[in-house]
């Protein structure tokens, strides 16, 4: 599956959700990346995830597109309410 991940993180964290994320997709600009990724993959990167933020700080979108529409998945707080890409 197709994904484009983007995350907001405190400064202190930055450079580990770097370093994890590009292990398994393509940095394509600060904070963005994109890349195919199998489903048990993307939960791996997940679970990863989800013990390098802080959820009540930090927030990471992973954009899955599986066609249109495509769904998204926000981990930790949401920086916007817009559920879909224009």
């Amino acid at each position: 599956m197709r994904v484009i991940l983007v995350y907001d993180v405190e400064q202190k964290r930055v450079a580990k959700v770097l370093k994890l994320v590009r292990r398994y997709l393509d940095w394509i600009q600060n904070s963005a990346f994109e890349g195919d990724i199998t489903p048990s993959k993307l939960e791996e990167l997940k679970t990863r995830l989800r013990k390098l933020i802080d959820p009540k700080k930090d927030s990471v979108v992973i954009f899955k597109m599986k066609g249109i529409p495509y769904e998204k998945e926000t981990i930790g707080i949401s920086k916007s309410s817009t559920d879909k890409l224009l």
